[in-house]
C-alpha cells in the first residue's frame, strides 16, 4: 500500500556519481574523511565507469589532481591534461553510455587553491578568470565532455563559456551551472580528495547561506545566460533552496550532497547511532522531494545498484 500511494520517485538515473583521479597514482588511494571513496588511478577508474553503467547510472562528474600546479591553473588548460586525458579515455571506454560531466574550476590546478586567478592584492580577478575558464571550457569540449560544471562561481560566467563554446562550434557542448553554490562548511574532505592548497575561504565569490534570494537571482542569471541545467550545492542543508529553484527554474534541477554531508552520516552510521540504509535512502527522497531531478552523491554507486535490486 505503501508503495502503491508514493509520489517521489528515485532511480539509478537520478544519481551521478563523482570520480576523483591523481595524476601518476600507481594504485588507487583512500580519501581521508570520506570512507569508501577513492582517488584512481588512469586506469582505475575506468572499472568505475563499468560498474556505474552495470547499476543504470547515466552519468558521471570527473575531478582531476595534477602534478603540477601553478597561480595561473596552467594545466587546466593544457591539452594534454590530466583532466582531458580523464575525458577523452572516458569517452573512448563507453562511447555514448553515460553523460561525462568535467568539472570546469581551476582550483584543483592552483597553486593557491582558489578557484579563479588572483590580481596583485591577492583578490580574485573575476574578469581574467572568466578568460581562463572560457579557454578550458574549449578544451574539455573538445575532449569529448558532454557537460561542462561551473563550480567556481564567477560572475558571467555561463555566457563566457557559452559564448566560447558556440563561436568554436561545440553548441552541443551543455552546461551545468553551480547557480546556487554556498561558502559552506561542509566541504572539508572535498578539499582532502582534491589535495587542494586553500588557505582561508571563498567568501568573497560563494555565497552567504543567510541569504536565499542572492540564491534564486543567481539561478535566473545563469538561465538567462545559456545554462542546461542548474546545480545547488550543498543539498542536504539547503533543500529549501533546492524547492525554490525548482519552482523558478525551467531546466533540470541538480543538487549536490557534498563530502561532509556523506562524512556526517558515513560517522553517526559507524558510532551505531542510525540505521545507515534507511538514513541515505531517507537523504536521497529528500532531495528528490525538493525537486531536484539529478543527485550528485558519493552514494551513487552503492545505491544505484540497491535500487536495481528492489525493482
Amino acid at each position: 500500500m505503501r508503495d502503491l500511494v508514493a509520489d517521489v520517485t528515485l532511480e539509478p538515473k537520478n544519481l551521478m556519481l563523482p570520480i576523483f583521479v591523481k595524476e601518476g597514482l600507481e594504485a588507487p588511494r583512500s580519501i581521508e574523511g570520506m570512507a569508501d571513496v577513492l582517488q584512481h588511478t588512469e586506469q582505475s577508474f575506468l572499472d568505475v565507469l563499468d560498474d556505474a553503467i552495470g547499476a543504470g547510472i547515466k552519468s558521471v562528474m570527473f575531478f582531476a589532481v595534477p602534478k603540477i600546479r601553478d597561480a595561473k591553473g596552467s594545466q587546466a588548460t593544457a591539452e594534454n591534461g590530466i583532466l582531458s586525458r580523464v575525458i577523452r579515455s572516458a569517452r573512448a571506454h563507453v562511447g555514448n553510455d553515460l553523460v561525462l560531466v568535467a568539472d570546469l574550476c581551476l582550483d584543483e590546478f592552483t597553486d593557491h587553491g582558489h578557484c579563479g586567478v588572483l590580481d596583485n592584492q591577492g583578490l580574485i580577478d573575476n574578469d581574467s578568470t572568466l578568460i581562463r575558464y572560457a579557454d578550458m571550457g574549449l578544451v574539455l569540449a573538445a575532449a569529448g565532455a558532454d557537460l561542462l560544471g561551473t563550480s567556481g562561481m564567477m560572475d558571467g560566467q555561463v555566457a563566457s563559456i557559452r559564448k566560447a563554446l558556440d563561436l568554436r562550434g561545440f553548441e552541443n557542448t551543455g552546461i551545468l551551472a553551480y547557480s546556487a553554490k554556498y561558502a559552506s562548511g561542509f566541504y572539508g574532505p572535498f578539499r582532502n580528495a582534491v589535495e587542494s592548497a586553500l588557505d582561508g575561504d571563498r567568501k568573497t565569490y560563494q555565497q552567504d547561506y543567510r541569504r536565499t534570494r542572492e540564491g534564486l537571482a543567481e539561478v535566473e542569471l545563469d538561465l538567462a545566460e545559456g545554462a542546461d541545467l542548474i546545480m545547488v550545492k550543498p543539498a542536504l542543508v539547503y533543500l529549501d533552496v533546492i524547492a525554490k529553484a525548482a519552482a523558478v527554474s525551467n531546466r533540470p534541477v541538480a543538487a549536490y550532497l557534498v563530502s561532509g554531508e556523506y562524512a556526517m552520516v558515513e560517522a553517526s552510521a559507524k558510532a551505531g547511532v542510525i540505521d545507515r540504509e534507511l538514513a541515505i535512502f531517507e537523504i536521497l527522497y529528500s532531495i528528490r522531494r525538493a525537486g531536484a531531478q539529478i543527485i550528485c552523491t558519493y552514494w551513487a554507486l552503492e545505491f544505484a545498484k540497491k535500487l536495481k535490486e528492489q525493482r
